[in-house]
């Protein structure tokens, strides 16, 4: 998924502020960077085309709001990148991930196994109901 600037900083913004629409972030924006609030606009209603925010009508404007959490949207992105070079196979997406924990120290792979453990229980509990 191929995103410009402005709109990694827009995605970035609703992460935090979960719900605006167009005038709130671009008084957001124009403190930070300038631009107009019609750039603002073009940029969300391509985000939304790109299925990334959600957008209500309230009024006459929009209220838009992440599609995704920021864990859910990077791992997103890492299936999107990893699927396009490994055609689904798991062999070499489980290399790719030992590959990158290389770099991570006991703490974080601490968490990862964490993480891990608590996704397969979830997983087993959701099988049982």
């Amino acid at each position: 998924m191929n995103l410009g600037e402005l709109e990694k900083k827009v995605l970035k913004y609703f992460w935090r502020v979960h719900v605006s629409d167009a005038k709130q972030v671009h008084e957001f924006f124009e403190k930070r960077r300038g631009g107009s609030l019609n750039t603002i606009q073009s940029t969300l209603d391509r985000l939304f085309k790109k299925k990334l925010l959600i957008r209500n009508k309230v009024g006459h404007a929009y209220q838009y709001s992440a599609a995704t959490n920021r864990k859910e949207f990077i791992g997103l992105l890492i299936k999107d990148v990893t699927y396009d070079f490994t055609s689904g196979d798991g062999e070499s997406l489980l290399a790719a991930f030992v590959s990158l924990s290389a770099e991570l120290n006991e703490e974080h792979l601490d968490k990862l196994e964490k993480l891990i453990q608590d996704y397969r229980s979830n997983c087993l509990s959701d099988k049982d109901e």
